[in-house]
């Protein structure tokens, strides 16, 4: 079988990867691999602190790819590490805590791994946290990683395992008798498959030639600080009288702030008042990030669907998998995803934990 991935990313190569240790001829087709959502992410690896009321199937599908994390990272060659210090999730007034609170009791009904704080443990356990601090919660299983880093290992890996990288824009998904049979190059010329792999993220919902898929670009607004080596342990994750934000420690004495989210379809605008907002609620949470020094800003698009869970498996269109829609999770779901798109390319089914995520019944 040959095989056609559209899309570069964390998602597209993974599975190109994968696929390609199995035996299949794989080609990744992508102007820019790594430039889209995969070049923003900050890399939290957070099943328990992302996942929102009423999202327990995605909750379920988050685990399982975390659990996988550390296989996968083996096989790529160990080069990338996970930073296993966990999350504190901190709150600053009452209305803060109250949601918190309520957090907590649904963590525990679900049987999930949390701790709560008080302000002193949080402080003790993060030094560099506000003494404003009110109290906070920990979760120990809550990870992260290094996406850029992450992204590099997967593209080294995939051309070792033979997969052709192919740069170029996607002009428009190949379609012959019904069915799907590559994709249109920027130059006019076919590349030709015996199934594409829709991995494009934001854009799959606007590839021309495509079903109609509902994937929409969520703009989301993320900033790059230096010299805040050893300044935190694991992830920071605050509300700030009801506004959201969050600290991830990075590689290379980064500390990554993040993030807008805005239905502002393909706005690529970084904004004074987005920069300002996410600078003053990261200071006010750890003062410290006030010496640091602002070294990147960046807009990207995150391929949201209405229910915020990807879309994985047979598209309406034969020929036509999906690997997608990952919305605010592509770091975290890269290995589930990557293994359940190879079962179904070799073995032609997806495995049980992956099946809640096709297109079937999810939308009428």
């Amino acid at each position: 079988m040959t095989v056609v991935v559209a899309g570069g990313g964390l998602i597209g190569l993974a599975v190109a990867w994968r696929a390609a240790t199995r035996g299949l001829s794989v080609t990744v087709v992508d102007d820019a691999p790594g430039d889209g959502a995969s070049r923003a992410a900050a890399g939290m690896l957070a099943p328990l602190t992302e996942a929102a009321y009423g999202e327990e199937a995605l909750r379920a599908l988050s685990r399982e790819s975390l659990a996988r994390y550390p296989g996968f990272l083996a096989d790529l060659g160990g080069t990338v590490a996970l930073r296993t210090a966990g999350t504190v999730e901190v709150g600053f007034d009452a209305d803060d805590m109250a949601a918190l609170d309520r957090l907590h009791a649904y963590y525990v009904e679900s049987g999930l791994p949390v701790e709560r704080l008080t302000a002193g443990q949080a402080r003790r356990r993060e030094p560099a946290l506000s003494p404003r601090v009110r109290g906070a919660l920990h979760a120990p299983t809550d990870h992260s990683i290094e996406p850029r880093a992450l992204h590099a290992a997967l593209l080294t890996a995939a051309v070792d395992a033979g997969v052709e990288i192919v740069r170029s824009r996607i002009a428009a998904l190949a379609v012959t008798d019904d069915r799907a049979t590559g994709v249109v190059l920027s130059s006019g010329a076919v590349l030709g498959g015996d199934t594409v792999v829709l991995a494009l993220g934001a854009w799959s919902g606007a590839l021309p030639g495509t079903p109609p898929l509902p994937v929409r670009p969520v703009k989301g607004q993320i900033l790059r600080l230096r010299g805040g080596d050893g300044l935190l342990a694991g992830t920071i994750r605050a509300l700030v009288r009801g506004r959201h934000v969050y600290l991830v420690p990075s590689a290379d004495d980064r500390l990554v702030v993040g993030a807008t989210s805005e239905e502002l379809g393909f706005d690529a605008t970084v904004t004074a008042g987005a920069v300002h907002d996410l600078l003053r609620d990261a200071i006010e949470v750890v003062p410290e990030v006030a010496e640091l020094e602002l070294v990147e800003t960046l807009a990207r698009w995150r391929p949201g669907t209405p229910d915020n869970a990807p879309l994985l498996g047979p598209s309406p269109l034969p020929g036509l998998v999906l690997a997608t829609g990952h919305h605010r999770n592509g770091v975290l779901l890269t290995p589930a995803t990557a293994d359940a798109i190879a079962d179904l390319l070799t073995e032609g089914t997806l495995p049980a934990y992956a099946a809640p995520f096709t297109m079937d019944g999810r939308f009428r």
